[in-house]
């Protein structure tokens, strides 16, 4: 009898029990596979909805990004959206609204929780109304009184809630949570160091110069490059630079992108050595902010003063105490243009959080010549601080190598305390019932902002009714109606459709600032009724707003900018806190109403 073959088929009956076997291991492989394949669809998905988060980096501040992504039962895309600016519709709501039918019985993929900063749960409310059934969230809300109220609220209405990172695992969503990291690590660092996030960005030749021996920089690096640099400056709330560079190299620092975000420009120098001449003191684009120390050149502050720019004095100059400041003045990212000596400085005071090097192909040599990085204290290879999420990316000519010199923190970072980042007035706790602060995204009582998100509709003078699309809208506009000039009407038109509140005021400050003659002459004895009026709108439209606001009886409502001495208290609580004023004028008017009623 021949010998079967190894490589002969053998065709038999399989018994009973292997046969069971067998098919629960198919069965256990198909469930396996299924698990594999909803974790990768996840995957993709949230790495999406973090993808379009970025798109609005700089315009949202001092909010996180937010993107959506809507997918139907069988995985495919349907719908997406971010929030483009403060003040405007949640990605949740945009991405329903895109998806439509389809989105019914389908999954969204959110790269965040979402805020409830104005009492609407708007997104929420978009995505039970769209009929989601399952909603994967990347990151829970890193702000305290914020985090799992809205995953509460999916759940309570029945939709199905899965965490990256605590209700799905695995390496691949794993890194879809690490994209969410990364599109808002600036709020994430920022709550955890107290400190707006900053990032130290310098270009250098290859052999580590910033300038030739004589100070000659332009350029090293490629329009490329330069080109990206105007996007990382579009990305942050101001940018940062010391005396020599103004000095040296006289910039402009604007963001040179057609419009939208422009960062503040920070001057920080000790003695004040500056020129009476320079590009930074034209204030027609976005101000300036010059940081010195206490005492420096009087006369020299008084000119700048006149010149309309801010001068701030600190008692000791340091970076630390800089951006502890700005932190104070709800700054959320800073970028640092600075030459070695103060990038030195930042990074020893632990303010650096990210930094980004443009290598140059070219050689420039010299003994002198500068470089990125001043002196540390350092004297052993074993002190360098090593970068951590290193990534190289060509650009031009030029490479870009980026990295962080901090972790993005893991764990929910914990807030200042309203009495740490805002304090009015040292005799008083922020924590007794008797005071209400409002300002930033952090605080539950946003909603009370003119920059909230909440559309009035408002007669103007011939007694028709328009629709604004927030209270800066209107009030901004309000500064040159009337006037009878094109210019001023095509202003208060731009300043309508304007997409965000911060863009209305940015519009208007600038009109007002560039052009003050097409401000209304009796502007500045109507712009409380104006403010006034728009409020009592806002808050009678939205029943939520007008019980949020009684429900505030017998306590001082108080607008905590450290900087807005008119509508705001002030850093010190020198500040006249108009809004906060007007709002305790409509409340006693509501409540007035109801009792007359009751």
């Amino acid at each position: 009898m021949a010998l079967s073959s190894p490589l002969m088929r053998v065709s038999c009956s399989p018994t009973p029990a292997s046969a069971a076997a067998a098919t629960t291991r198919s069965n256990n492989n198909n469930k396996n596979n299924n698990f594999l394949c909803t974790h990768a669809l996840d995957a993709v998905h949230i790495r999406r909805a973090a993808e379009l988060a970025d798109k609005s980096a700089g315009f949202t501040s001092p909010h996180p990004n937010f993107g959506c992504v809507i997918a139907t039962q069988s995985g495919k895309v349907a719908g997406e959206g971010f929030l483009y600016a403060q003040g405007t519709k949640p990605a949740e709501v945009l991405a329903a609204e895109a998806a439509g039918n389809f989105s019914r019985r389908g999954t969204a993929y959110l790269n965040m929780e979402p805020g409830d900063c104005h009492g609407d749960h708007a997104a929420v409310s978009a995505l039970v109304q769209a009929g989601i059934e399952r909603v994967v969230i990347g990151l829970r809300h890193p702000l305290q009184h914020l985090r799992g109220n809205s995953i509460r609220a999916l759940r309570s209405e029945g939709l199905q809630v899965h965490v990256l990172g605590e209700d799905l695992n695995g390496k691949l969503i794993e890194e879809a949570r690490k994209s969410c990291l990364l599109v808002n690590a600036p709020l994430i660092c920022r709550a955890a160091s107290r400190v707006p996030f900053s990032v130290l960005k310098y270009a250098m030749t290859l052999d580590g110069k910033i300038a030739a021996s004589s100070g000659h920089a332009s350029w090293i690096s490629s329009r490329t490059s330069r080109n990206r640099v105007f996007e990382l400056r579009g990305r942050s709330d101001a940018v940062i630079v010391g005396g020599n560079t103004v000095r040296r190299d006289n910039p402009r620092l604007t963001a040179r992108h057609g419009g939208g975000h422009m960062p503040m420009r920070i001057v920080m120098s000790q003695t004040l050595d500056l020129p009476e001449e320079a590009n930074l003191w034209d204030f027609s684009d976005v101000s300036t902010i010059v940081v010195t120390q206490r005492g420096a050149r009087k006369r020299f502050q008084k000119f700048l003063a006149s010149k309309g720019i801010e001068v701030v004095e600190f008692d000791i100059l340091n970076p630390r105490e800089v951006m502890e400041y700005f932190h104070d003045r709800g700054y959320l990212s800073v970028l640092w243009e600075c030459g070695g000596t103060l990038a030195a400085a930042a990074i020893s005071s632990g303010v650096i959080h990210k930094v980004f090097a443009f290598v140059a192909p070219k050689i420039i040599g010299g003994k002198n010549a500068p470089t990125p990085v001043g002196e540390l204290g350092m004297v052993e290879m074993s002190q360098a601080l090593d970068l951590i999420d290193v990534c190289y990316e060509q650009v031009g000519p030029d490479m870009l190598i980026s990295g962080f010199l901090q972790p993005i923190p893991d764990a929910t970072p914990v807030i200042p305390s309203v009495d740490e980042t805002y304090e009015i007035d040292p005799t008083v706790t922020p924590y007794e019932s008797r005071i209400i602060f409002f300002y930033k995204t952090w605080d539950p009582y946003g909603a009370f902002s003119n920059f909230s998100p909440h559309a009035i509709k408002i007669p103007d003078a011939s007694g028709d009714y328009a629709t604004w699309l927030s209270v800066e809208h209107y009030y901004q506009a309000q500064k040159f109606v009337g006037v009878d000039d094109p210019v001023a009407r095509d202003g208060v038109e731009n300043i309508k459709s304007a997409k965000s509140p911060e863009e209305a005021a940015r519009i208007g400050r600038s009109m007002q600032r560039q052009q003050p003659d097409l401000v209304r002459s009796d502007w500045e004895s109507v712009k409380i009724e104006v403010m006034y009026r728009a409020l009592k709108c806002k808050f009678s439209i939205y029943p939520h707003l007008n019980s949020m606001l009684l429900s505030t009886a017998g306590s001082v409502l108080v607008e905590a900018s450290p900087h807005d001495l008119f509508w705001g208290g002030g850093r010190d609580g020198e500040g006249l806190n108009y809004l906060g004023r007007l709002l305790m004028q409509l409340r006693s008017e509501f409540l007035g109403e109801s009792h007359t009623s009751s």
